[in-house]
């Protein structure tokens, strides 16, 4: 290296503070049931049957998981149904939620999101990371940007050598 030559690192000078939305994804197992193994044929709740069935579900095969409950038969199904499927996991789960995988990890970044406590980045320079190893519903990143946008001084997406400004206060 030639004397006097020094390499300056301008991504950490810059002040730019990474934020990655992946650090809030709720660590746990995610596991559905699917009501149609709970119905006769798969197309009809008979509730002697039913209450039965949900009665053998082993609580522990969700101890401490998230779970999403939906019906992908073509079947009616009262509500009733995923209030006994619920009460009877309720109290060994993290989350229950009526939908598909999808629909729970949207509700569970949405209340990550909302309980986040976000002053450490008022008045900063934010960079969102853009790749993340984690799968992040989009709504998260518009619902970060609403929680954000009131608190920073600007905001930019992807990477520190590549990004895309969002705004600037």
């Amino acid at each position: 290296m030639a004397e006097g030559f020094e390499i300056k690192n301008k991504v950490a000078e810059s002040g730019l503070v990474n934020f990655d939305l992946s650090t809030l994804v709720p660590k746990g197992e995610r596991k559905g049931i699917d009501l149609k193994d709970f119905l006769w044929e798969e197309m009809i709740l008979k509730e002697k049957d039913f209450r039965e069935k949900v009665s053998a579900i082993n609580v522990d095969e969700y101890r401490d998981c998230y779970v999403y409950i939906y019906n992908s038969a073509d079947a009616i199904v009262p509500l009733w149904a995923y209030f006994l499927i619920t009460s009877k996991l309720t109290e060994v789960t993290k989350k229950i939620v009526f939908g598909n995988r999808e629909d729970l990890e949207v509700l569970l970044m949405h209340n990550a999101i909302q309980t986040y406590d976000f002053t450490d980045l008022m008045n900063k320079r934010v960079l969102v990371k853009g790749c993340s190893d984690e799968s992040i519903p989009e709504n998260a990143y518009i619902e970060l940007v609403e929680q954000l946008k009131p608190l920073v001084k600007s905001l930019m997406f992807g990477e520190a050598c590549s990004n895309v400004p969002i705004f600037k206060n």
